[in-house]
């Protein structure tokens, strides 16, 4: 079914666009691929990109907030790297180009979700205490992209390369990842040393 992917902030594409059609100003930070691909480059697929700021033991929900958007950069028939912009106070603006295993990852988790027979809204949600980045499919299709946070029933699609023990491109409700994310970032009991031990019956 096909994805819901949110409008992106106008200011947010503006400020890509403009980095991508100005290499005099903007030469500095386009990555190596960038500069060497000749002919024109677009801005395609805007995703949210949220961060987990808060994985807790209790029961607390999970914190998330938005941290930017995220645009893949299409030159010819193939997505090549991204774009991240930031919210300032000026509102959005341009933030780097990267390129790297999560552009071509991002890609193979939205052709696999497209698949699923259930509507999303496609976001990023990142997990940095994991160094881990997911496709989170959100089922409020209509929902504000910019905000809320992830449901029982929403999917998270860990993106490769994926934490120890995480499968890459697996689809994982959220009722069932958190708590393993929860583990992993729970620090463990400390042993009680020997002479504040109980005595022996």
């Amino acid at each position: 079914m096909p994805l819901h992917v949110p409008p992106a902030p106008a200011p947010a594409l503006r400020s890509v666009l403009a980095a991508l059609s100005t290499p005099a100003g903007f030469d500095e930070v386009l990555t190596p691929g960038l500069r060497a691909l000749p002919g024109p480059k677009t801005a395609e697929l805007p995703l949210p990109v949220h961060v987990l700021d808060r994985v807790t033991a209790g029961g607390r929900p999970p914190r998330t907030r938005l941290a930017g958007w995220r645009f893949l950069i299409r030159s010819g028939d193939r997505h090549v790297a991204a774009a991240d912009t930031r919210l300032t106070a000026d509102g959005w603006v341009f933030s780097h180009f990267f390129e790297g295993p999560y552009v071509a990852a991002t890609e193979r988790a939205l052709r696999q979700a497209e698949s699923l027979p259930t509507a999303y809204q496609p976001r990023l949600l990142s997990v940095p205490e994991l160094y881990m980045l997911t496709l989170w499919l959100h089922g409020a299709v209509g929902a504000d992209a910019s905000a809320g946070l992830p449901a029982a029933a929403d999917l998270l699609v860990p993106l490769a390369p994926a934490p120890p023990g995480i499968a890459a491109y697996r689809p994982h409700p959220v009722s069932e990842l958190l708590p393993v994310m929860t583990l992993r970032l729970t620090p463990p009991t400390p042993p009680v040393p020997p002479s504040l031990a109980a005595p022996a019956a």
